[in-house]
């Protein structure tokens, strides 16, 4: 049965490969959402759609992290064998990144649900947003060089990682389509106030 279930997870090598896999699906929908900053008033539908379509990615990719963070720590063979990251990326920017993702996800989704453009919710949104991208560029940074190697690994399970990154990219799909006319809602009320910012 443990043999099974290591064959199928594919042990701190599939851990790392999914993390891998999800984090090069963030990059991809974080760059288009950060274009949709360019023009925020006319894009504020795209922005709401990405939005929602990148929390169930986001929370796979918390879920992964965490996993290989429980592992080392509860002394898992593989993953001490790996070693931890960083110092500094685990006990500064990590807790920075997961602090201020929760807060500009939460606060993008409390917008969208209160049909707000301006106000203290649309500050707190745009403040964590700051805080979130100085800790995701040096995230980022930090674990680019190990990205490529991470997504070729010859690991058993690849099938299953490929099939939940695919699934939990069409549940964002999914929420982002669901909320779309909320998402509208929002882009006629921008539209109305000249006063709505960009980040």
């Amino acid at each position: 049965m443990a043999r099974m279930k290591r064959i199928i997870s594919g042990g701190s090598a599939g851990n790392e490969q999914l993390t891998a896999v999800v984090g090069t699906i963030l990059i991809v929908l974080l760059a288009i959402e950060g274009a949709t900053l360019l023009q925020l008033r006319s894009l504020l539908t795209v922005h709401a759609f990405v939005g929602m379509l990148l929390i169930p990615v986001v929370v796979l990719k918390l879920a992964s992290t965490g996993w290989r963070m429980l592992r080392y720590y509860r002394r898992g063979e593989e993953y001490v064998r790996r070693g931890p990251p960083h110092v500094a990326l685990r006990l500064l920017v990590g807790p920075v990144l997961v602090i201020s993702t929760i807060v500009v996800f939460s606060t993008g989704v409390a917008l969208l649900v209160l049909g707000q453009t301006e106000g203290t919710v649309v500050g707190l949104h745009k403040a964590s947003f700051v805080v979130w991208a100085a800790a995701f560029g040096v995230h980022v940074l930090a674990h680019l060089p190990k990205l490529t190697r991470a997504l070729w690994t010859r690991a058993p399970g690849i099938a299953m990682r490929l099939g939940v990154a695919s699934s939990t990219v069409l549940a964002g799909a999914l929420l982002a389509t669901l909320t779309l006319p909320a998402a509208d809602r929002l882009q006629d009320q921008a539209t109305s106030h000249m006063g709505f910012d960009q980040h």
